[in-house]
């Protein structure tokens, strides 16, 4: 029965953490195929109803995808971005091991675009961080995000490769962000941005720009992103 337990926990849980360490150590790597529902049952002792519930879950939250006759293969990562989450949180929470490539961190000035976006006077000096960001040795996603420089001295120096940067405003800086105002369209890989994503040039790539505002309704960053848009599914809720 998918409900059986096993020290607390159902075993389809069991199951299911066991899967995802293996994508999470890359022991399984997206495109690799996963134990069919019979040899998950022989090897956890459960019947196929249990076996199938645990693929089941994992299918459902985007971690694995069935092909019928084929099997259950692990699935490209995707992000969703119906939730305002940081890119360590939206790995974290599909069990996958958030991994970047800090290409810049540095106090820049005259960028009058950034400054208004920010609500700063347009000679106003920013920090700009860049971050490749990447499944296993691949990447997905190139970010830069924008902040008030005199706001976050030493925030360059942070360690941006394996904390997450929300997590250290509101460890280090005391600032909790609340909501965001998005711009999403489709745009033109260039030369830069074709070869850090590994796609061809002209190739169309989903671009999002965002002012995110802290709990105080304060502007605190503006992020650009250019993600592979085979990668992303972006949930939209309508109401009339």
């Amino acid at each position: 029965m998918p409900g059986n337990h096993r020290n607390g926990t159902p075993v389809y849980q069991r199951i299911q953490k066991e899967i995802r360490n293996r994508i999470a150590s890359a022991r399984l790597k997206p495109g690799d195929a996963v134990a069919s529902e019979r040899e998950l049952a022989k090897t956890h002792k459960v019947s196929l109803m249990t076996a199938r519930h645990a693929l089941v879950g994992l299918e459902r939250e985007g971690v694995v995808e069935r092909r019928r006759g084929a099997g259950t293969f692990v699935a490209t990562p995707k992000i969703h971005f119906n939730k305002l989450m940081s890119y360590t949180e939206q790995m974290s929470s599909r069990g996958l091991a958030p991994r970047s490539r800090v290409m810049l961190a540095k106090v820049i000035e005259d960028e009058p675009e950034v400054a208004a976006r920010l609500g700063l006077p347009g000679a106003s000096r920013v920090l700009k961080i860049q971050r490749l960001r990447l499944t296993g040795e691949e990447p997905f996603a190139l970010e830069t995000c924008y902040l008030p420089a005199a706001e976050f001295p030493d925030l360059a120096s942070a360690p941006l490769v394996r904390n997450s940067l929300f997590a250290i405003l509101q460890h280090d800086y005391g600032v909790e962000l609340a909501y965001a105002d998005e711009e999403v369209d489709a745009t033109a890989a260039d030369a830069d941005i074709s070869e850090l994503l590994g796609v061809s040039r002209g190739a169309s790539v989903l671009r999002i720009r965002q002012v995110i505002y802290s709990t105080s309704g304060k502007a605190t960053i503006y992020g650009i992103g250019f993600y592979r848009s085979e990668r992303h599914t972006l949930f939209i809720r309508r109401f009339r």
